[in-house]
């Protein structure tokens, strides 16, 4: 199936910067970007786009030069890191759910010169977890966008007084110096080893890939988007910020998830657009304060990251106002998308599969010796294409394991292709899981697990739960002579990692389930569940 409203040309050739132009060309004097009680339209949003640039130039920052955004969703999240493009710079975002440490980890590792944050966020300080664990020496300047300066830090106000400085056709040329095919992002996403990886995303990449999948969501110019998603996330950013600079909608961020509070903005700003992961619309639809607020705006869903049940579609369209709601599938690597359902699918596609390509990307289900497999045999779900990233951040051998000499990324999902082209996701090769949307490693976790001083062996699994669609569930077998108190341990691990992460239940055994050559049997222990 193609049509001019699915399957149109995407804009190609784009930098992100070069959006924020055309936007405020295309879309001057409409709102653009609601933060607080300020309100701007895209001409405004632009020229403080700039700001945020001149205010990097005068820092010091040069072409390619990393800048690490660690802070919840809000308007000057999004203009420090357009800003940041503008000038030049890679955006490397920082998951708001990590710990000193876990935030350490992934500044370090790309090598940013500059940490934008915010010290005062849900009773977080960002600043002071990181100096608890010392910031990275590659941080030549901390920026609080929100909350107390520290010593040695800056705000942000300040900061862009720095920028007065520093005339706008420097800026201008910084940005069109900019190349399509250059890095524009780096997310950080864990692999099997445990160790977080930086998948590199290009401008010109992100651009069509989030151009493509607003047509397809039939996101247009005047609508407003609430984006729950965080921008941290590969769908906040270019589903949500890039997706409204291409279509002139309005950008509307959430910093924290509640029903309640999403349903009184829905109302309050007059919300057309609304992605989420299933258990959101679920929540809502059950909420018993539901009847208390006008959500009769709501048009556009996208929905996906866990099993999405048939009812609730219908019942999104039957007692909600949603015309259209689509599902995919994507991974970081791959822009963050790969496969759409389109608009006019019925409730069962939509549920059951994950959709077909987007255009200008190839989607083949392999066996493993890399053959295709028949349809409606399951293999190894493979992508090539524009969207695949440009790499692992600073590790050749990760990126040459993942992406084959012949350009397709291996995902480890596995996957089946019906007769239609459809694609469902299956089952995981990888043993990721997903909770309420964010992608837990199993590895990873483990790893961190393995720091307690009663912990010997441990393996983790992912087990269903009715509001967050899986959790994790650990294994753990006694070090020598210690006991393991399950309550004591998760509540250790949750001053450890990313509260999504943290098992929610722990069983202690004698021994866990190994193979031949020392693995442990995955599988032996989801029957045990």
């Amino acid at each position: 199936m193609a049509d001019d409203v699915t399957d149109g040309p995407a804009l190609d050739g784009y930098t992100i910067p070069q959006i924020v132009d055309r936007a405020a060309t295309l879309f001057g004097e409409r709102e653009g970007l609601v933060d607080g009680d300020r309100r701007m339209t895209f001409a405004e949003l632009a020229a403080e786009v700039d700001r945020a640039a001149r205010a990097f130039v005068a820092t010091g920052l040069q072409p390619g030069d990393r800048v690490a955004v660690w802070a919840p969703n809000m308007g000057a999240w999004a203009i420090a890191a357009l800003g940041a493009f503008r000038a030049g710079a890679v955006v490397v975002t920082v998951n708001t759910r990590f710990k000193g440490n876990e935030g350490a980890h992934v500044i370090r590792t790309a090598g940013a010169r500059v940490l934008v944050t915010v010290s005062d966020f849900l009773d977080t300080d960002y600043v002071a977890m990181l100096e608890a664990t010392g910031i990275p020496d590659c941080v030549e300047q901390v920026v609080v966008l929100a909350g107390p300066v520290p010593d040695g830090a800056i705000g942000w106000d300040d900061l862009l007084a720095r920028g007065e400085e520093v005339g706008p056709d420097v800026t201008a040329a910084r940005a069109a110096a900019i190349d399509p095919d250059d890095v524009s992002t780096v997310i950080f996403t864990s692999g099997t080893t445990g160790a977080p990886k930086g998948a590199m995303l290009r401008h010109g990449a992100s651009v069509r890939a989030y151009d493509a999948w607003a047509t397809v969501v039939g996101l247009q110019e005047g609508d407003r988007y609430l984006i729950i998603n965080p921008f941290f996330h590969a769908f906040g950013l270019n589903a949500g910020i890039l997706a409204c600079l291409v279509k002139g909608a309005t950008i509307v961020p959430h910093p924290v998830f509640d029903v309640p509070s999403v349903m009184r903005r829905v109302d309050e700003e007059r919300i057309t657009m609304l992605p989420g992961a299933p258990a959101i619309y679920q929540t809502i639809l059950d909420h018993p304060d539901l009847g208390e607020y006008d959500l009769s705006t709501l048009r556009l869903a996208v929905t996906g990251a866990a099993p999405v049940p048939v009812e609730m579609v219908r019942r999104m369209r039957s007692e909600l106002t949603f015309r259209t709601i689509v599902t995919g599938y994507g991974l970081t690597e791959a822009t963050g998308i790969a496969t759409m359902c389109r608009h006019d699918d019925d409730p069962e596609t939509i549920a059951n599969t994950d959709g077909r390509p987007i255009p200008g990307v190839e989607v083949k289900v392999v066996d493993d010796d890399g053959k295709d497999v028949p349809t409606g045999q399951p293999g190894e779900v493979v992508v090539r294409g524009y969207n695949v990233m440009a790499g692992y951040f600073g590790d050749p051998g990760a990126t040459a394991a993942t992406i084959d000499d012949d350009g397709w990324l291996h995902t480890g999902d596995v996957g089946v292709f019906d007769d239609a082209g459809y694609l469902t996701i299956t089952d995981r090769t990888k043993d990721m899981f997903i909770v309420g949307g964010f992608n837990a490693y199993p590895a990873e976790i483990e790893d961190m697990l393995m720091a307690h001083p009663t912990v010997g062996q441990v393996a983790v699994i992912g087990v269903p739960d009715e509001r967050m669609g899986e959790v994790a569930k650990a294994f753990v077998v006694p070090r020598a002579g210690a006991t393991v108190d399950e309550a004591e341990l998760i509540s250790w691990a949750r001053e450890q990692m990313a509260n999504y992460k943290v098992p929610r239940s722990v069983e202690v055994v004698d021994s866990l389930p190994l193979n031949a050559s020392g693995k442990v049997l995955k599988y032996v222990l989801r029957e045990r569940g």
